[in-house]
């Protein structure tokens, strides 16, 4: 079986090694880069699978990497910051990224997220029926095989994060789901309080999928209990 590859990009070259060392163990090929500009050429020439994405780098940051990135691709993204902040984390997301780890990191929890992007994002269709591959709502068409999204015939680009959120709550149409529901079913790990985190990608969907983002027609919001897509 072809091993997934990950590009690793930070300027440290401590952390480049270490990450790529944990990688190596969990059975991964690894590609480093120094900064945003060698991330982009490597990915230009080779088949990414996920990226590790540090925000703080010279010549081009993690921040304009990421929207140069998601121009053209939809591969999972985690980023990494030395800061806390939740503004931070929030700017992460928005411009694209998957998830968001802050330095000093435990490299086994990083591996872990590594692996998990993985299995959601490149196993999701296995044992999937031929008629459950698309699912279409009033303009809103979900191809599950494809993973694309289109809105009155007009694809919509999204992250494999947002589209496993808008699949997730498709799904479960008519049905309300709050937002730890929504983790659990999407990111397959402990909650934690990740609230903002689900509301932040929510918001992002919004704004690809609907006309008025204001006045939503597929995503609503049910106060105090979570999101639905009406039947």
């Amino acid at each position: 079986m072809e091993k997934n590859t990950i590009l690793v990009v930070d300027d440290e070259k401590d952390i480049r090694e270490l990450i790529e060392i944990y990688l190596i163990n969990e059975g991964l090929k690894v590609i480093t880069a120094y900064d945003g500009m060698d991330a982009l050429e490597k990915l230009k020439n080779n088949d990414i699978d996920l990226i590790i994405l540090d925000i703080m780098m010279p010549k081009l940051d993690g921040i304009r990497t990421c929207l140069k990135i998601r121009e053209e691709k939809k591969l999972p993204i985690i980023m990494l910051s030395a800061k806390n902040e939740d503004s931070d984390k929030i700017l992460g997301l928005n411009v694209g990224a998957d998830d968001y780890v802050t330095k000093p990191f435990n490299p086994l929890e990083l591996a872990a997220r590594v692996k998990s992007q993985l299995r959601r994002c490149f196993n999701f269709n296995e044992a999937k029926k031929e008629d459950e591959d698309e699912i279409v709502i009033d303009g809103l068409t979900i191809n599950r095989a494809s993973r694309e999204v289109f809105v009155e015939g007009n694809f919509v680009r999204l992250t494999p994060l947002e589209f496993s959120i808008l699949e997730t709550l498709a799904i479960n149409r008519g049905r309300v789901m709050s937002t730890e529901q929504i983790y659990d079913s999407v990111w397959k790990e402990p909650f934690n309080n990740a609230d903002n985190t689900v509301a932040v990608h929510i918001r992002n969907i919004r704004e690809k999928i609907e006309i008025n983002p204001k006045e939503p027609k597929y995503i609503k919001v049910v106060w105090g209990v979570g999101y639905k897509i009406e039947k």
